[in-house]
């Protein structure tokens, strides 16, 4: 049972970075190889934010409430970084799948040199007081469950519920399964293909920086966390189905 406590902590980490790349796989139609280093940007945004309103609030989860601040402009942060190359970068090529696969290998290149640039490459953590098992699953269950380790699952269930939500029961949700299903029949019924790709990396990529925010409060943040983390992504994704949203939830959730 402590085996699966703890890889369903580390699946909620891994849940939120599969499907923001299954995302932008279905719409952008690539894989985009710098979406582990997005979730890296994630995580120095936050960590930034955080050492500036940590000490904001009460907290919640175990957790300060500057954290949920940090969290937002982390993936706000990556979501800008995201539609700021998709616009400079990809778009402007206009080339097949595999060019724009290769040139995200080069975007992941720099995106890291950037954040070694800047914060170098020693490991940092956020300041956020860590806490003993919590007694009331320990004593009921036997399992050690820490607050933070709650967090991340709580947080990260609500996150997957919004994107599911989003995409079922919203207008843009349903031009963007339209736009996955058959891009050429959504652009004809009037479909605006391209602010569709841009929500598209602007979810996405949130989706990823959340993720690697969880992963720097779980463990410790350095400019590969994210890229360390990709190909178990892409397995991840892979295993549920390529392009299939849903599929990389349950291609997470086997990992547990």
């Amino acid at each position: 049972m402590q085996f699966i406590a703890n890889g369903l902590v580390f699946s909620s980490i891994i849940v939120l970075g599969s499907i923001g790349l299954s995302l932008v796989y279905s719409i952008a139609d690539f894989a985009n190889f710098a979406h582990g280093d997005t979730m890296t940007i994630g995580a120095y945004g936050a960590l930034v934010t955080f050492g500036l309103v940590g000490g904001v609030g009460g907290t919640f989860l175990g957790l300060p409430l500057g954290f949920y601040i940090a969290l937002v402009v982390g993936m706000g942060l990556a979501a800008v970084v995201a539609v700021i190359t998709h616009v400079f970068v990809y778009r402007p090529l206009s080339t097949t799948s595999i060019g724009l696969l290769i040139t995200s290998i080069g975007v992941a290149f720099v995106y890291r040199a950037g954040l070694q640039a800047i914060f170098g490459t020693d490991f940092r953590n956020y300041d956020v007081p860590r806490s003993g098992p919590l007694p009331f699953i320990q004593d009921s269950l036997g399992i050690a469950v820490t607050a933070r380790g709650l967090a991340i699952v709580v947080l990260a269930a609500i996150l997957v519920a919004g994107t599911h939500a989003l995409l079922q029961y919203t207008t843009l949700g349903r031009k963007m399964r339209a736009m996955a299903d058959n891009p050429d029949l959504a652009r004809v019924s009037g479909i605006r293909t391209k602010r569709v790709i841009l929500a598209t990396w602007v979810i996405g990529s949130a989706l990823a920086a959340a993720g690697g925010v969880f992963l720097g409060l779980f463990s410790q943040i350095d400019p590969r966390i994210g890229f360390d983390l990709l190909l178990i992504i892409f397995a991840a994704v892979i295993l549920g189905g390529i392009g299939s949203v849903y599929g990389a939830m349950l291609g997470d959730s086997s990992s547990v």
